[in-house]
């Protein structure tokens, strides 16, 4: 440092916003008035700590238990269920009100027991900061809680440390930090001292400066601290993460409209008949009790139970599958996704870097196999292979310090890969690494960007010599290298042609998204070299050996889930900390369309070009945490159900700004978990569309459920109105335990079996359904209702046949009871596959069906034949005649659904026929 900086007595506030990397660390140390050779003293340390505060993650205040509590009863199911429990009360049903209100405690507390607390994530962020740091105060080193670290403090951190604040470093040996929980990138980045340009630089890109929570690596550091607390980049992390608000999921939006549709139907048929009976004369009393139990009884009243029973076996199933929800309606969520937005590393990919090929001078070749996994070969892609390729191999097990113990890397990931090519060429690593130990080595720099060991082996002749094997980047050993390794062991002058060929590959290999290492050597005689001595005047005159290609390589599996997503009508996107052309090159791999561009690159787009050319977007590389919200953002304004994966700290604002948020469950951190809906127990992508499948049919199921309620609904309310206007029975078409007996002991097992059925064929085929598509299309609503009219017409018919037939209302009422019991069961078989006859195999695919089934049928024989059910229900024993007249109605259902389901597969089969052709008249010659 060129001169001592004075220390100024009053504490500097922190700047969060000061391009630190732009300044020398010089005019970093002036700015925070301190002198980086002695740090700050103890008490410019306390003065410093009251101004700035403590470097800590500010907390939310938790919302009390009862409001966390008492939030759930303000859900449209909730206050159905109440209204429900009350109307019972009014109709003396004390045992349905008693039911339903307990009913109302079990889902509030299930809500609450499952929603994640809005202040989770930001404790997490805190939990991290609970350590100790290695601190200059007044020239001496000591260690301080993190916490009790100010701006103006100059902290030493060594490999295995965490960074416990941001900071510009100001002294850099072999300074390597992993801060891929912050920026996404998978490799370990250099970090060196000198200023950067004073532009708008990417975290990833700030080469001097280091971030709080990232891990170091390799060698050690000093770092004058900028910026604490949530003035740092995790704090920023954490000031959107509070912004992102919990939003009602789109399957909540929807149950709350038909909620609110079938109450207000249900208060019409309640209104219309209390007027249109005391218009004919009938009694108050009689009429508000037959409107209550028609109220009741066109309620769905199981909804909210039906509804959380479905989400709660829909996210058992998706556990068993490794996704774990940690909110119930997004099990739902998760099966409308149509954008799926992936962090690479880890998820796409297996984070295990792999060489997958080796140019020496002469020959190219590919090396197969997966990660660290040692099983692979090494094959020549043209020509003979050469015999030996020890020449390669050797520097590989040698000039680098990581080991693979249980298929895990301890050390660089880079270096890893190369352990792992030693022994795919035959080399046992650990065994040739004591036979030829290190007797001295240049450690790497990112000054000089290269590394170098030297070892005792036998030379080309067999006499003794000490070799030194330098590995490093492709432009630099090159320029050091004046001749070139050839097969068969010869060496010959590095022409300006070879020259040419090196660097051509080192374009091409790096051109696919590869990292390109080169290896080079130099041989000493043993007796005149000096260990101790300087070792870098002897990095020249090298002798170029190869160039090594490495990647991530993309999972198989999320290869395969990609192409079946896409087949699903998802589509996703590749979301990265690493470089554009690296991203591409894996995003072609996995099958990942669209084209790559970097954060800063979308950032600069306006709302309007975003919009327009997010479609268009597959990539989005060296991205920060607010380029990922805004990626969610553009597509779910775009109408797009939006799922992000993450595992970083900087993936958690985008993760709780999405629809469906999944955190990696084993290499996530705790911030990522927290922000997340859903947590992939075994961090595979695969997962994530195993688990689309599951949301899909669950939604399917509660549309079956759904259908056979609301067919109900119409049918409850159309017969009553009908009675009323056509006066059949007047207001008493049905009284009101009948109802109840329709309403609990027929519709409401149907429909719950339903709603826990198998997947309906196809179910992967078909595209998402759009955001604003509600639970009940229009087709399908007039459909429910075409089916309720008819219902009601046959109730109605149903009834004046025993009056008139059989001379007894009694009669007509059992009949019509039997017959809406049989319709009912039709009904469910006609409804379950929209398209698909029931006539089918997959009719019995669900057993339980078929025990609800025959539950409808058997419970209608004990109604009419049991004495203590006649006396509740008052209902008659029916004849023969009586029971095929009562059945005839349902079988006429079934066939007339079945007609309509074969007009239905027509239109379906001419609209695909239809697609290709118009897209051939449309496409260019």
């Amino acid at each position: 440092m060129s001169e001592k900086v004075t220390v100024a007595a009053v504490a500097p506030r922190p700047d969060p916003d000061a391009a630190w990397w732009a300044l020398t660390v010089d005019e970093v140390a002036e700015r925070l008035h301190v002198d980086p050779v002695s740090g700050l003293t103890e008490a410019e340390a306390r003065q410093r700590l009251e101004t700035s505060g403590p470097n800590v993650i500010a907390e939310e205040e938790p919302e009390p238990v009862w409001r966390a509590f008492l939030k759930h009863y303000r859900d449209y199911m909730q206050i159905v269920l109440v209204v429900a429990a009350a109307v019972s009360l009014l109709i003396g049903e004390w045992g349905t009100a008693i039911g339903l209100a307990l009913l109302t405690l079990f889902n509030a507390w299930l809500g609450y027991h499952q929603e994640g607390k809005a202040h989770a994530a930001a404790a997490a962020l805190g939990a991290m900061l609970q350590a100790v740091a290695k601190v200059r105060r007044g020239g001496s080193v000591l260690e301080v809680p993190a916490e009790e670290i100010v701006p103006g403090d100059v902290v030493l951190v060594d490999a295995g440390d965490r960074v416990p604040a941001d900071g510009r470093v100001i002294v850099a040996a072999t300074l390597e930090v992993e801060e891929g929980a912050l920026t996404g990138e998978s490799l370990a980045v250099e970090k060196g001292t000198e200023a950067l340009a004073p532009t708008d630089v990417a975290i990833g890109d700030r080469t001097c400066m280091v971030f709080m929570n990232t891990n170091v690596t390799r060698g050690h550091g000093e770092i004058l601290v900028t910026t604490t607390g949530m003035g740092s980049e995790v704090g920023h992390i954490a000031h959107l993460l509070a912004g992102q608000k919990a939003e009602k999921t789109p399957l909540t939006k929807q149950v709350d409209r038909l909620t609110i549709f079938i109450i207000g139907a249900a208060l019409f048929a309640f209104l219309a008949i209390l007027v249109m009976g005391l218009v004919q004369g009938e009694s108050f009393t009689v009429l508000f009790g037959i409107g209550v139990a028609l109220a009741v009884g066109s309620i769905p009243d199981a909804l909210p139970a039906v509804v959380t029973t479905i989400l709660s076996v829909g996210s058992v199933n998706m556990a068993r599958r490794h996704a774990i929800m940690k909110v119930l309606p997004a099990v739902e969520t998760l099966g409308s996704t149509s954008a799926i937005n992936s962090d690479k590393t880890g998820t796409l990919t297996r984070n295990e870097m792999t060489v997958r090929e080796i140019t020496t001078v002469a020959h190219h070749y590919t090396v197969s196999g997966e990660g660290y996994d040692f099983q692979g070969q090494v094959q020549r892609t043209s020509g003979d292979a050469e015999a030996d390729l020890d020449y390669v191999f050797f520097p590989c097990a040698l000039c680098q310090d990581a080991d693979i113990q249980d298929g895990t890397v301890v050390g660089d990931p880079t270096e890893g890969a190369l352990y792992v090519l030693a022994q795919k060429g035959g080399i046992d690593v650990r065994q040739f690494r004591q036979s030829h130990p290190r007797i001295a080595a240049v450690p790497f720099d990112s000054d000089y960007k290269f590394m170098a060991t030297f070892h005792r082996m036998p030379g080309p002749d067999g006499r003794p010599v000490v070799r030194a094997y330098v590995k490093g980047a492709p432009d630099v050993i090159l320029d050091r290298s004046t001749r070139a390794r050839m097969p068969g062991g010869a060496s010959q002058v590095l022409t300006g042609e070879a020259r040419a060929k090196v660097t051509a590959e080192n374009e091409r290999i790096a051109a696919q998204g590869r990292r390109v290492l080169a290896f080079a050597q130099r041989e000493f005689d043993p007796d005149s070299f000096d260990p101790s001595a300087d070792l870098m005047p002897l990095m020249q005159d090298l002798e170029m050996v190869a160039l090594v290609g490495e990647v991530d390589p993309p999972r198989q599996e999320a290869r395969d889930a990609i192409a079946e997503a896409r087949r699903a009508g998802i589509r996703v996107r590749m979301i990265t900390g690493d470089h554009a052309v690296t991203a591409a090159a894996i995003a072609a791999e996995l099958g990942i369309e669209g084209r790559a561009v970097t954060g800063a690159e979308f950032a600069a787009l306006d709302d309007e070009q975003a919009a327009a050319q997010a479609e268009e977007i597959g990539v989005v590389a060296r991205v920060a945490p607010e380029h990922k919200v805004r990626l969610v953002q553009v597509l779910r304004r775009n109408g797009h159900i939006v799922a992000m994966t993450g595992d970083g700290v900087n993936d958690a604002p985008a993760i709780a700004a999405a629809d469906i948020g999944i955190a990696m469950g084993i290499t996530g951190t705790d911030v990522a978990k927290g922000a997340a809906k859903m947590i992939l127990a075994d961090d595979n992508f695969a997962t994530i569309v195993a688990a689309v499948e599951e949301g899909r049919s669950v939604y399917d199921n509660l549309q079956k459920f759904l259908r056979i309620q609301i067919a109900n609904l119409f049918m409850f309310i159309l017969a009553f109105l009908g009675s009323s206007i056509f006066r059949v029975a007047g207001t008493a078409l049905l009284i009101p335990s009948q109802v109840l007996w329709i309403h609990m002991a027929v519709v409401a097992p149907l429909g719950a079996v339903m709603g826990l059925d198998v997947a309906s064929p196809g179910i992967m085929r078909r595209p998402p359904r759009p955001f604003d598509q509600p639970i009940i299309v229009r087709s399908m609503m007039i459909r429910l209702l075409a089916n309720g009219l008819y219902m009601a017409a046959a109730t109605l018919i149903l009834v004046q046949i025993g009056k008139t037939t059989y001379g007894s209302l009694q009669v007509g009422q059992t009949m019509a009871l039997v017959g809406l019991s049989l319709m009912n069961a039709f009904l469910a078989l006609n409804l379950r596959f929209p398209e698909d006859s029931a006539f089918g195999s997959a009719t019995f695919s669900n057993p339980k069906l078929l025990w609800a089934l025959g539950w409808t049928v058997l419970g209608a024989m004990l109604i009419t034949q049991m004495r203590v059910l006649q006396d509740l229900f008052h209902t008659v024993p029916l004849t023969g005649r009586q029971w095929a007249i009562a059945l005839v109605p349902g079988v006429v259902l079934l066939l007339l659904g079945e007609l309509w389901k074969v007009v239905l597969r027509r239109r379906r089969r001419s609209h695909e026929v239809a697609l290709p052709r118009q897209a051939a008249a449309y496409s260019l010659p």
